[in-house]
């Protein structure tokens, strides 16, 4: 018998905005990215289970739901320590904040410090809404027609998927057309670098804003892992500290090499 292929071990994960309960949650496609997961730390940075939604509106729990618990306790089982940073929708959960859970750790922030010597605040965002006014999509129209948006790229998706097309985002091709919803997000962006140069730190990884990026600005690196409602992506530490922004498919989207140069100190290496 052939044996199956094992995936490549990342040294970090981290993926945010899941919405888990919400009815525009795609936890089937988050379900088979985790089940094929090996890493050593995999960060949740908020808005995992969506504690608003279900207080407001009857909640959408399925097969695939169950699919994304039972992949996060067998990476907790394989030896993935798994830090729980929440949002503004699972607010609650930051009542934990500090404890270790048998399962995971709670944070209301962290450093994760990469292979190649980065140390990166990782946090959800919501704390920047303040001096970034509250500008996005959902904000400026307001819950109904972001909601109204997210259904119709659902309904959009279901057509392609059944014409054997590929993923692709209505609600993310609306905003990248809207100069209100881009000039928030650049606010957004500086804000996270603003806060990380006062920290001392050498960048930021952060949700929120349901807009994946990887960059580098002033020395700075911005990585938004995403969401898995709209962009349906991840951000990974490879084990050399290379960061990569991956697609659900597990195509690479975006890349930031590591900090040091070749023929320097040789960086930390994953567990095989």
């Amino acid at each position: 018998m052939r044996s199956v292929p094992q995936p490549p071990p990342r040294r970090a994960v981290f993926l945010s905005d899941v919405h888990l309960g919400s009815r525009h949650c795609h936890a089937a496609e988050l379900a088979t990215f985790l089940e094929g997961l090996r890493c050593e730390r995999l960060y949740l940075v908020g808005d995992i289970i969506d504690l608003w939604y279900l207080a407001q509106r009857r909640a959408r729990w399925g097969r695939a739901h169950d699919r994304v618990v039972e992949a996060l306790h067998s990476l907790s089982r394989a030896g993935t320590a798994i830090i729980y940073v929440p949002g503004n929708h699972d607010r609650p959960v930051r009542r934990l904040c500090g404890l270790a859970l048998p399962e995971m750790q709670v944070r209301r922030r962290a450093i994760h410090a990469t292979a190649d010597g980065r140390r990166l605040l990782v946090v959800h965002g919501d704390d920047y809404d303040g001096i970034t006014q509250f500008g996005n999509l959902q904000e400026k129209s307001g819950d109904w027609l972001y909601y109204r948006i997210l259904t119709g790229n659902q309904l959009l998706n279901r057509a392609r998927l059944r014409m054997g097309m590929r993923y692709w985002s209505l609600s993310e091709f609306l905003k990248r057309r809207s100069s209100a919803a881009e000039r928030y997000i650049e606010r957004f962006v500086q804000a996270g670098l603003d806060d990380v140069r006062r920290r001392g730190l050498d960048g930021i990884v952060c949700g929120h804003i349901h807009r994946a990026a990887l960059l580098q600005r002033d020395g700075l690196v911005y990585a938004n892992d995403g969401d898995w409602v709209e962009s349906l992506t991840a951000l990974v530490e490879e084990c050399d500290g290379t960061l990569r922004l991956l697609s659900h498919r597990g195509e690479v989207l975006a890349e930031v090499a590591p900090a040091r140069g070749v023929g320097e100190e040789p960086a930390l290496t994953c567990a095989a």
